[in-house]
């Protein structure tokens, strides 16, 4: 599945962005499949003057909804994990099969030290020009892999023709954030954050 004019990913491919505040880069590997998509991420970078490494594994279908995720974060203070799993329904549980009932009606979820997981919400909303829509996602914040969930709004700008533009907002911060993606749906770059190295 591609946005309008866009081409299909190969079975796997690699993505590479650069932290504009710096330094930082991540490292991701996709791979599709007709029943399981996965995507490993590696973020190497600094957070509050402290650096850090971060791990992800994401599972999902083909309706882009996420079915597991697997996040490993070391920092000078140790080693911290933690997985998640949802339904696809907007049920989850914790690392211990544990109900998360504060996440109840999350789709997606948005890491917050890469922007590859602005991928879900746009290919699963499928959104046309114009349109918007309010959803609830679980944002999780690196590398302390505390969860909570959140409101976001995505609006639909520009579709075909080789560009893609989509505006974020998150609330109750207020952070707004106009973004061009690739033809498959993923951020090329995400203003005064990141920078897609490769591919272009």
């Amino acid at each position: 599945m591609t946005l309008p004019g866009g081409s299909l990913l190969p079975p796997e491919r690699n993505y590479f962005w650069a932290s504009i505040p710096g330094p930082g880069v991540e490292q991701l590997r996709l791979r599709l499949d007709p029943v399981e998509n996965v995507a490993h991420g590696l973020v190497m970078g600094v957070e509050d003057g402290e650096p850090f490494r971060l791990q992800y594994k994401i599972k999902w279908g083909s309706n882009w909804r996420i079915r597991k995720v697997a996040l490993e974060a070391q920092t000078m203070a140790g080693l911290a994990e933690r997985s998640l799993k949802s339904d696809g329904r907007g049920n989850w549980q914790g690392d211990q099969g544990e109900p998360l009932p504060e996440l109840e009606g999350c789709f997606d979820i948005d890491i917050s030290v890469t922007p590859f997981t602005n991928v879900f919400p746009v290919r699963r909303l499928e959104l046309a020009p114009g349109k918007s829509a309010e959803i609830k996602v679980a944002y999780i914040a690196a590398p302390a892999l505390a969860v909570k969930p959140v409101t976001q709004r995505y609006t639909c700008r520009e579709q075909g023709k080789g560009r893609h533009v989509v505006t974020y907002e998150g609330y109750p911060s207020g952070f707004k954030a106009d973004l061009p993606l690739d033809a498959d749906g993923l951020v090329l770059d995400y203003p005064e954050l990141f920078r897609r190295l490769a591919p272009r």
